[in-house]
């Protein structure tokens, strides 16, 4: 397929948002924070740019598969996407309740749980490792003879489907409810009250979930988030983390039987020997409080001013992978340098909201290197001169505004 239509909708995306806040200003209401924002699109730029490497999973496997193992050459009619869009809407159920049923699942999509906000900038928020362990729950529609590219664009609508139910500006929405996935089903699906957790599985039709019994009305609003919150803005640990926990449960797990039963058990589950099953709490909405970091107007804005470049440079770059011919754009290890500096921004972007020692070196380097990186692309590639003067500005205003920043970060804790 040569066009992404997740790709194609972002600047949808950001106008949804966009008229979202609009809303929330008019109503008073607080549904956006900055950091998580930033963090909420951060894990969905890093999603992306993984995805550069990890689409012979998304969609390589099946195209071999349906080549050479496809058992029936169907006809392209109606009944052929009526049969593809329930078939396909369908795996992603399965796929998505797995996830939340086996551990290892679950570190790859725990990601899109983090938050402890409801609205549409959490739809982005997605996991770069989720499509490991997903992919195989499509391959049966292969088998079957359903054509790559319709699979690819039934499966990216699915998808985009679920953008507009990341709301909570949306109630309850009558008749409609029976059938399709709405902001109230999926409401419950984000919430970490414990008769909210693992309900609610649905892409697109709701039915899934009432024919499988995971089925679970709206009945308070939920709070938000994973029983043990991540405390970070930090796309790239956002990742990680449940692993980083994995890994420390597993070194105290001490029978090999068990090491295997931990990976694939419910997320929570011990042996008995350590305790057994961990169940989720129930949430104490007296004592309950948001993780959240303050930082002045002056970081605030210079984070957001770093980001939004960053957000023009992604698309541009994820846009241009392919050339007017169909050919690649960029080799391997281009995707991969180019990716990687792309995670280095949003990286910092989040950990400057958390004020760790560490990110003050990195952004420095990091305002560095990157002019640098720009001049030595236009020595490399022949480009107008004019990029000299756009990296040396580039470079002066960030490092002025960064300078300022720190100093009165000094100013503060001294005082």
């Amino acid at each position: 397929m040569k066009f992404n239509p997740i790709v194609l909708s972002i600047p949808i995306f950001f106008l949804l948002m966009g008229i979202e806040i609009l809303i929330e200003r008019w109503s008073h209401q607080k549904l956006y924070r900055l950091n998580d924002s930033v963090a909420n699109l951060s894990c969905g730029i890093t999603q992306q740019i993984s995805g550069l490497f990890l689409r012979v999973l998304a969609i390589g496997v099946y195209v071999f598969l349906y080549d050479h193992f496809a058992l029936f050459t169907l006809p392209v009619n109606w009944i052929y996407w009526v049969s593809l869009f329930l078939l396909a809407d369908l795996a992603y159920y399965w796929a998505h309740r797995m996830s939340h049923e086996i551990n290892l699942f679950w570190g790859g999509h725990v990601v899109h749980h983090q938050s402890e906000e409801y609205n549409l900038s959490v739809a982005l928020r997605q996991s770069s490792f989720q499509v490991v362990w997903t992919f195989a729950f499509s391959l049966p529609l292969a088998i079957i003879g359903f054509d790559p590219i319709h699979f690819a664009l039934v499966s990216a609508y699915i998808t985009l489907y679920q953008f507009w139910i990341h709301t909570e500006l949306i109630n309850k929405m009558g008749w409609f409810e029976y059938i399709f996935n709405t902001p109230s089903h999926h409401r419950v699906h984000h919430g970490r009250n414990p008769k909210y957790i693992d309900k609610n599985h649905a892409g697109t039709l709701i039915i899934w979930d009432k024919m499988f019994g995971t089925f679970q009305e709206e009945e308070e609003r939920p709070t938000y988030g994973i029983t043990k919150p991540i405390n970070s803005w930090n796309a790239v640990w956002a990742n990680f983390s449940h692993y980083a926990d994995m890994s420390h449960d597993l070194k105290r797990i001490t029978k090999w039987s068990d090491k295997i039963k931990y990976l694939f058990k419910k997320p929570g589950w011990l042996p008995e020997y350590l305790g057994g099953y961990r169940a989720a709490p129930e949430v104490d909405k007296v004592t309950y409080k948001k993780y959240d970091t303050r930082s002045n107007l002056s970081l605030n804005l210079y984070v957001s001013f770093q980001y939004l470049l960053c957000l023009v440079g992604t698309s541009i770059f994820l846009f241009s992978q392919k050339l007017p011919d169909g050919a690649d754009r960029f080799t391997v290890w281009e995707n991969l340098f180019l990716a990687s500096l792309i995670a280095w921004v949003v990286m910092n972007c989040g950990v400057l909201f958390e004020n760790r020692s560490w990110v003050n070196a990195s952004e420095w380097l990091r305002i560095i290197i990157f002019p640098v990186l720009l001049i030595l692309e236009t020595n490399l590639y022949g480009f107008s001169p004019w990029l000299y003067a756009l990296a040396g500005v580039y470079f002066l205003i960030s490092a002025v505004w960064f300078a300022s920043i720190n100093k009165q970060q000094h100013v503060q804790h001294a005082l």
